[in-house]
């Protein structure tokens, strides 16, 4: 397609007004507020951590756990840093709306950080709760 269809609307000064993002980008923007405010608190003890986000799991053939991953936890060794990855689509089709997609990714990230750490998640973030 060509044309002002697929262009951002023009703003009252002529500008084009910035595309609006993709989920892809939201859910990394998410991700990335949380990731800042656990290692701002955490950052001592943490170390070297490598948060990602990846879309969805590479499972293998002979899977047979009922659902999906959310996330995975690989520590590191020598010199490799320990990577926490979330799985954005499997995390995405748990949720109804923002409000879920931001509570689910907040309780992911901070069980995994509490696993890391090797303490409970309400020591990690006061905001966490079993229920979530």
């Amino acid at each position: 397609m060509r044309g002002p269809e697929i262009l951002p609307p023009l703003t009252p000064g002529g500008l084009r007004a910035p595309a609006r993002p993709t989920p892809r980008e939201h859910f990394d923007a998410i991700v990335l507020g949380i990731v800042a405010a656990i290692d701002e608190r955490w950052h001592d003890r943490l170390g070297l951590v490598e948060f990602a986000v990846e879309d969805t799991p590479l499972v293998p053939d002979d899977w047979s756990e009922p659902s999906v991953p959310l996330s995975t936890l690989i520590r590191g060794t020598g010199g490799t840093p320990t990577r926490l990855v979330l799985f954005r689509r499997p995390i995405e089709h748990r949720c109804d709306g923002r409000e879920e997609l931001e509570a689910m990714a907040f309780t992911v990230l901070v069980e995994q950080v509490a696993e890391l750490l090797g303490m409970e998640a309400a020591d990690v973030d006061p905001r966490y709760s079993d229920d979530d």
